[in-house]
């Protein structure tokens, strides 16, 4: 038996398991999630709201985009769309000012994530004037966003598999370099980007299979507030794998990769 534990502490140490462990607890990953999924769901949402309703295609709204994105199907789905489907009056409701204050909302969302990018590769914080650079990644999101959610539509199947897996990839990829600065070569980055993929895929299914009964339940015994405590929960796993997927590639990098340096 101590033979057996021996042979599991060597491996342990040898993966280098404890190294991505304590660099996890650095980083307090968990807190990270659970403020990712804050400034999501107060920030980043009710700008997404209001593109989804500017939508020409009027596809769902941003309800559908959610259901979407948590991989809901059948009476979940429609239980969440009509909590969470806004009126299309929204978009004339809403004042030039009002619409530059959600901008500035989705600024502070892109930078947390920008902080969090910095902390796993050791880098100092970003003087205030890239701040542009926040607002860049923050309208390739909603792009990636909405062209993911159109797919379901127009490439149904195995192409649309492929496609929104591939551009996922390409989001993380480049989000990372350019929230960056450009300071961490690409190659460095894109282990970080297919670990946040894979994550996602596997939260997606985590979601099919937990969440979406989850939802029927929670609306039932607690109403519309049961519902935001689901997607809130489902943020959080966001969340957790966006920061985490990053410092994965990171920790791939240094233990079983090439030696990495500056851009």
């Amino acid at each position: 038996m101590n033979r057996l534990a021996g042979l599991v502490r060597r491996g342990w140490n040898r993966l280098g398991a404890y190294d991505l462990v304590r660099r996890g607890r650095d980083l307090e990953l968990m807190h990270r999630a659970l403020g990712f999924a804050t400034l999501a769901l107060v920030t980043l949402a009710p700008l997404l709201i209001v593109v989804a309703a500017a939508d020409p295609l009027g596809r769902g709204g941003f309800a559908s985009w959610l259901v979407d994105g948590m991989g809901l199907s059948g009476r979940s789905a429609q239980v969440l769309t009509d909590v969470i489907s806004p009126p299309r009056t929204v978009i004339g409701t809403t004042s030039a000012l009002g619409g530059v204050a959600l901008v500035v909302f989705g600024v502070t969302f892109a930078g947390s994530v920008q902080n969090g990018y910095e902390r796993i590769w050791g880098l100092p914080a970003g003087p205030w004037h890239r701040v542009w650079r926040q607002a860049v990644w923050l309208l390739a999101l909603t792009a990636y966003l909405y062209q993911e959610v159109q797919t379901r539509v127009l490439l149904p199947g195995p192409l649309r598999i492929a496609l929104v897996s591939a551009t996922g990839v390409l989001f993380f990829w480049w989000g990372q370099y350019f929230l960056l600065g450009g300071q961490v070569r690409p190659r460095d980055l894109l282990p970080g980007a297919l670990a946040t993929m894979a994550g996602l895929i596997g939260l997606r299914g985590f979601s099919y299979f937990v969440f979406t009964p989850l939802i029927v339940t929670n609306a039932i015994s607690y109403g519309a507030v049961g519902i935001v405590l689901v997607v809130e929960s489902w943020l959080i796993g966001v969340g957790f794998v966006v920061h985490g997927g990053a410092l994965l590639g990171r920790w791939l990098l240094d233990h079983h990769g090439w030696p990495h340096t500056g851009g």
